[in-house]
């Protein structure tokens, strides 16, 4: 049987190998620190945004929760969470996208009035 252990194309081998690991977990460790500061960041610019908030009917009947995190919480009626999704807003739109793959949008008519879907809801 043949030593290979002192073969260059094996030293070759573990050595690339090595510092593939260690420059990958490197990058993988800059990627995982970057990642909460994005969110962060994030979170804290839809924190200081003017729709965050609860926007209701006048009957009461449909609440939307604009959360800081870019999500939201719609309730119906009795029926607490009925719909829960992400959110996005430019300039005075808003686009949603329920967890199911329903779609919807609105627009902000002032700072305290949300046109949707033929309703009117207004800042609580």
């Amino acid at each position: 049987m043949r030593n290979i252990s002192n073969s260059p194309v094996l030293h070759f081998f573990a050595a690339t190998t090595l510092a593939g690991t260690a420059i990958g977990s490197s990058a993988a460790d800059a990627v995982n620190d970057r990642a909460p500061q994005q969110q962060q960041t994030s979170e804290n610019r839809m924190q200081q945004h003017p729709y965050v908030g609860m926007w209701v009917t006048d009957d009461g009947r449909i609440r939307h929760e604009l959360l800081p995190n870019g999500r939201y919480d719609e309730a119906r009626g009795n029926r607490e969470s009925a719909y829960r999704g992400r959110y996005e807003v430019t300039g005075r739109h808003i686009e949603y996208w329920d967890d199911t793959g329903f779609t919807a949008d609105g627009d902000f008519v002032d700072g305290n009035t949300l046109h949707h879907a033929g309703m009117v809801l207004r800042r609580k």
